[in-house]
């Protein structure tokens, strides 16, 4: 099999490319910029110098695929920089893929749950839920899933949750200042959360694009268990203390909101990019991200492995070992 991968580069998609790799799969994956490509080719990968932007890179990269794995995607700025990477691009890329690989058996795009939008605490999100995402970046996401499912491509979508593990940037924030004794969560730590472990994660969208059942279907993707933000925060607590727990201090909306938006303004004044921003409170103060995973049990007969404890100890380890925790 023959299999582009966008987002290479990136967390998820770094991991998918490896593991497609090491099975025998060849892979090519696109590097915006030249001191990516020894990562990429690393991986195990061919690389062929592109982005989402350069329609003649896509044209080359897809020339033949047999499966595309659509990683790539934007995760924070305005509403139109995130339509333009996330529904433009996609929409692009479906495009070239028409052109290039006549010969395409599945067009798998990573979603988000952030394009259903929130539930209530006790809820659970289905595939069947009706999509009310509260942030730009939920919106942008919606938007590609609807560039993909109006394509003329054999696709299936998945919407993971929030995912973890190895090489992952953003909740290795919250394992640094947990380590620190004392971890912060939004309102009273009450949200409750689905999560999935990144290997986990690879392991379903392997699946999810070969299962003949999955064709033009969406599936959520996270471990069956739910839990909370203080859940969260405690096990996290426990894999960098020596097993103890952390102080859980519970941040008010009102005193979240200031800090979250200065963290943002800071990010942007020094050129970098982060998913705590303003608009992101929405889904930060929101009741609940539950989501039901049955569909995915159902069509292609996949669980996730990794529950909490053992999902963020194997993070932790990693983090160590590469001395990320410092």
């Amino acid at each position: 099999m023959k299999a582009l991968v966008t987002g290479a580069t990136g967390f998820v998609g770094s991991h998918l490319a490896a593991g497609l790799s090491a099975s025998g799969v060849e892979v090519v994956a696109l590097a915006r910029r030249a001191d990516q490509e020894a990562f990429v080719a690393g991986l195990g990968a061919r690389v062929v110098r592109g982005s989402l932007e350069d329609d003649a890179s896509l044209r080359a990269a897809a020339a033949g695929v047999d499966v595309v794995f659509h990683v790539a995607g934007l995760t924070s700025g305005g509403e139109r920089e995130l339509l333009a990477a996330n529904e433009g691009g996609t929409a692009r890329l479906a495009a070239a893929v028409r052109a290039a690989a006549p010969g395409l058996r599945r067009f798998l795009y990573v979603s988000s749950l952030a394009a259903v939008g929130p539930t209530e605490r006790g809820g659970r999100l289905t595939e069947a839920s009706p999509c009310r995402p509260v942030t730009a970046y939920g919106r942008s996401k919606l938007a590609g899933e609807a560039a993909v499912a109006a394509a003329d491509l054999p696709w299936t979508i998945t919407r993971p949750a929030v995912v973890y593990g190895p090489r992952d940037r953003e909740l290795l924030r919250l394992f640094r200042i947990v380590r620190r004794g004392f971890a912060p969560v939004f309102g009273l730590g009450r949200q409750e959360l689905s999560l999935v472990y990144v290997a986990d994660l690879v392991a379903a969208l392997r699946r999810a694009a070969e299962e003949p059942a999955a064709l033009r279907r969406t599936y959520h993707l996270a471990h069956p268990d739910v839990v909370t933000a203080r859940d969260l925060a405690t096990a996290i607590g426990r894999a960098v203390r020596g097993g103890r727990a952390p102080w859980v201090v519970p941040v008010p909306g009102a005193v979240a909101a200031p800090i979250v938006r200065a963290m943002g303004r800071a990010a942007a004044a020094a050129g970098r990019r982060t998913v705590v921003t303003a608009d992101k409170m929405a889904e930060f103060l929101a009741p609940g991200w539950g989501t039901s995973v049955e569909l995915a049990a159902r069509d292609f007969g996949w669980r996730a492995a990794h529950d909490l404890a053992s999902g963020v100890a194997a993070t932790a380890d990693w983090y160590r070992d590469e001395g990320w925790l410092r």
